[in-house]
């Protein structure tokens, strides 16, 4: 069965009452977790996105508090809670937020997780959220821009002192 296109599904739902329209959320959120996830973000976040991202964090901050020391494990503890931040910078669609959690999430990175490891899968972690920093800054505001450049350069300051596998020169801008 071929479902229809979204401005086709858009007129359709225009021409609901706003009681139907209410049935049919409801109904969206019964069945998927994603869907109450998100319907919940719209109805009582979505107004201040920032503050949001504060939430994510204050839950997250125990996960990182609880990481393994051992790579393996502490690799799939930070996988899961870089899906959890992925899922939750879906929900509002912000690219200051997606900047602001993901800086948060190398932060957090450096300060629990064994950095002295050569474990390839875990270091990619972190470099792989560093270069989708590095491609993120240029899309906000210029003065959002500056701000954030900087708190990236302090984050690459510290990851420099605390990793020795990082090669710095890649993540510095010439500005």
């Amino acid at each position: 069965m071929q479902t229809t296109t979204l401005l086709q599904q858009k007129k359709e739902l225009a021409k609901l009452e706003k009681k139907d329209l209410v049935d049919l959320c409801i109904r969206l959120a019964k069945y998927k977790k994603e869907n109450k996830e998100l319907l919940n973000y719209l109805l009582y976040d979505a107004y201040d996105p920032l503050q949001y991202a504060e939430q994510v964090k204050f839950f997250l901050e125990i996960e990182f508090s609880a990481l393994q020391k051992n790579y393996y494990y502490s690799t799939k503890s930070l996988r899961k809670i870089l899906r959890q931040i992925i899922k939750n910078i879906k929900y509002t669609g912000s690219k200051q937020v997606e900047i602001e959690l993901l800086i948060w999430f190398c932060t957090n990175f450096l300060n629990f997780a064994d950095t002295r490891t050569s474990h390839k899968p875990l270091q990619g972690i972190l470099t792989r959220q560093l270069d989708k920093i590095i491609k993120l800054i240029p899309k906000l505001h210029e003065d959002l821009q500056f701000d954030y450049q900087t708190e990236f350069d302090k984050l690459i300051a510290h990851a420099d002192k605390k990793v020795s596998w990082l090669n710095k020169s890649s993540y510095i801008t010439s500005s």
